[in-house]
């Protein structure tokens, strides 16, 4: 799959097939994820792969945005460990990159996923803190629901002229 055809084409996905994931695409989609970009190289991220059925549908209950999961095989906690930053602020924008490489890899892989927020909402935070026994300084980010995709969202352009700006506001 091109590049640019992955991007306009991912769309978010919130049924799945029970089919597993195998470990071959777990790792690739987290060598793709590891590829994003980060201030000055840090790479702060952390991943917690969640393909226990009992962990997965404990989810919603701290988590409600992410009901997707009960149909899901898998889910990749994207976590930011700040604990020995030399860049302290940056963290959510490393990580977000790393999550939006995971997502068009897994449509380049065949795969639908489904990007839920966890920070910085602190009750879900506290939620997935507790549920994967984060240590003290690692934050979660989001959580990506992924799996074979049952439904296939039509792709639509997204592009808005009057959202764009030539060299100042409102030119």
């Amino acid at each position: 799959m091109e590049t640019l055809d992955a991007i306009r084409t991912r769309r978010s996905v919130r049924r799945y097939q029970p089919d597993l994931v195998d470990e071959s695409t777990i790792r690739s989609l987290l060598e793709a994820a590891m590829q994003g970009p980060s201030a000055a190289n840090e790479q702060p991220w952390q991943f917690v792969v969640i393909d226990d059925r009992a962990m997965l549908d404990t989810i919603p209950s701290f988590s409600p945005y992410a009901s997707a999961v009960r149909g899901a095989p898998l889910g990749i906690l994207v976590c930011a460990d700040t604990r020995s930053l030399v860049i302290p602020g940056f963290w959510v924008q490393d990580c977000s990159a790393a999550i939006q490489n995971l997502l068009l890899a897994a449509h380049a892989l065949g795969l639908g996923a489904v990007w839920t927020g966890v920070y910085p909402l602190e009750d879900r935070v506290a939620g997935f803190a507790r549920h994967c026994r984060l240590p003290d300084g690692v934050v979660p980010v989001a959580f990506v629901i992924l799996g074979h995709p049952a439904d296939h969202p039509p792709p639509e352009s997204r592009f808005r002229p009057d959202r764009v700006h030539r060299n100042g506001w409102g030119s």
